[in-house]
């Protein structure tokens, strides 16, 4: 039988109303011309993975003068994504000025049918700008060393460790609990117990304070708890150790749990968006991934180099959903 997280690591590793104010694209004499700032839709609750999107992107285009004015995050919590997915796709389809910040759990949602009535082709999927894998972490006091400790006691009772995650429940933060459980062997994996927050840093908030056990999202979430020392990170799902500044964090493959959960970081916009406004879109991130700023903001985040964009970006967002539909049903989180 195919196993369905070998498709989906592989997918991932081989891919590893609005009238006309002023964006103008540095380098390029064609302008395009939108009526006020742009508008980034973050789709949870300020300090997750898709806040952290929506705000270095914005801040990094104004910098670099790709956009004159300024890039406005909105924060739209709801559904795992849904509520922004579905505010996007029926009051803002023809918004030229508006892009929304996304990741493999939007990809994760819509492959298991969680925004209901809508499908990945109802949005214009831009393109990614790195890649952030997952982390296990618990709080500074936590009586887990090792991730293969934490495992080992799920083993013993599924119900025994209380995670907390930035996903909606099936979600992608979800997911990657799921998939290391199976891998080290732990029984009855419905049973594990997982609370779904608005964003990543009210779930860290829960761990840290010591109300749930542990944490589980993507490490661009995490540095400041990290660094701080209010979190412990059990290990990392990627292949390797990531650079510096995470290089001390051992890897899930390390303690003899081969899970690897890569999560990228990019942006769609409205399904009518303008042909003109999409290629300014998809352009302007495709030169913004270049810069030594962007790579700068990358390494300070423990993003991983990941880019596609326009059509391949496309068709890598529908290959993905397939796989994950795939995975989803192997671990019986849907029929």
């Amino acid at each position: 039988m195919l196993n369905r997280k070998s498709v989906l690591s592989t997918s991932i590793k081989l891919a590893v109303a609005s009238t006309f104010s002023t964006f103008v694209l540095v380098g390029q004499a064609q302008a395009f011309e939108p009526a006020r700032t742009a508008e980034c839709i973050a789709p949870a609750n300020p300090g997750g993975g898709w806040d952290f999107t929506c705000r270095s992107v914005g801040k990094t285009l104004v910098d670099l003068q790709y956009i004159k004015g300024n890039v406005q995050t909105v924060n739209m919590a709801g559904a795992g994504g849904g509520v922004a997915f579905a505010h996007t796709v029926s009051k803002r389809a023809k918004d030229d000025a508006l892009i929304v910040a996304a990741s493999t759990a939007t990809t994760t949602r819509l492959a298991q049918g969680q925004f209901p009535g809508m499908n990945s082709d109802q949005v214009k999927w831009v393109g990614t700008l790195g890649a952030d894998y997952g982390v296990i972490a618990v709080s500074k006091d936590s009586a887990f060393q090792s991730l293969t400790e934490l495992m080992a006691k799920l083993k013993s009772d599924p119900n025994a460790v209380k995670f907390a995650g930035g996903s909606a429940t099936g979600g992608w933060d979800h997911l990657k609990v799921l998939l290391a459980a199976k891998e080290a062997n732990v029984e009855n994996l419905p049973k594990i117990k997982y609370l779904a927050f608005n964003g990543g840093s009210e779930a860290i908030v829960q761990v840290v304070g010591g109300h749930i056990d542990a944490y589980t999202g993507d490490i661009s979430e995490i540095k400041g708890f990290m660094d701080s020392g209010d979190l412990r990170v059990l290990a990392v799902l990627s292949e390797e150790r990531l650079p510096a500044p995470f290089a001390h964090i051992p890897t899930a493959m390390e303690q003899g749990i081969g899970t690897i959960a890569p999560n990228w970081r990019g942006f769609y916009v409205p399904g009518k968006a303008s042909d003109d406004s999409y290629e300014w879109w998809v352009k302007t991130i495709d030169e913004l991934y270049t810069t030594p700023e962007w790579k700068s903001v990358m390494a300070k985040n423990g993003l991983m180099p990941f880019h596609k964009t326009g059509t391949e970006f496309t068709q890598f967002v529908k290959n993905q959903t397939l796989d994950i539909r795939l995975l989803s049903k192997d671990i019986g989180l849907i029929k």
